[in-house]
């Protein structure tokens, strides 16, 4: 096969795919070394960067996928969004961006930072895929810790936890104090 080829091969597979799909996945479908197939999602981004392409090639999480370019969002939105019954409430992105800033965190230390008891949101967030259990604190009681998921990268189209937006300086000081 020649980078063509493979790029063509890497791309169906992308295609086909529901999820995003990691490295040794994409290596182990299509029986290219990691080398090939990073070559291949190389020039698989260079022909859907070019106008006339409608996707793009998306990574998450260290997880590749295809997905519509960002400034088509706003056409797409009203079909192909999110229906209103899956938008969170105040309460819940609180929660969650908690988590998001400051993870791993425990239920209790959500529970401080917001003043209130945090169980019916973390029930939502975890049913969501928003939220995981992610270890156990190395404290009295050994409490859980939570973290976000794949899920809430892909949904807020955050390539890693990195790419969150920066804090401003008052809420820096807020999560800094508990």
């Amino acid at each position: 096969m020649n980078l063509d080829t493979e790029a063509a091969l890497i791309e169906a597979i992308l295609y086909l795919e529901v999820d995003a799909v990691d490295l040794a996945t994409l290596q182990r479908i299509s029986k290219l070394s990691r080398d090939v197939v990073l070559a291949s999602l190389e020039r698989v981004k260079e022909t859907y960067a070019r106008d006339e392409h409608g996707l793009e090639l998306v990574e998450i999480a260290d997880c590749y996928t295809l997905g519509p370019k960002k400034h088509l969002g706003p056409a797409l939105r009203d079909r192909y969004g999110k229906k209103n019954d899956a938008r969170l409430s105040r309460a819940a992105m609180e929660t969650l961006s908690i988590i998001a800033y400051s993870q791993p965190i425990t239920r209790t230390e959500i529970e401080n930072l917001r003043g209130v008891n945090a169980d019916a949101m973390m029930r939502l967030l975890l049913g969501r895929d928003l939220i995981k259990e992610v270890g156990k604190k190395d404290a009295p009681g050994r409490p859980t810790q939570y973290g976000t998921t794949r899920h809430f990268l892909q949904l807020f189209g955050l390539s890693s936890i990195a790419d969150l937006p920066k804090l401003d300086e008052a809420d820096e000081q807020r999560f800094a104090d508990e």
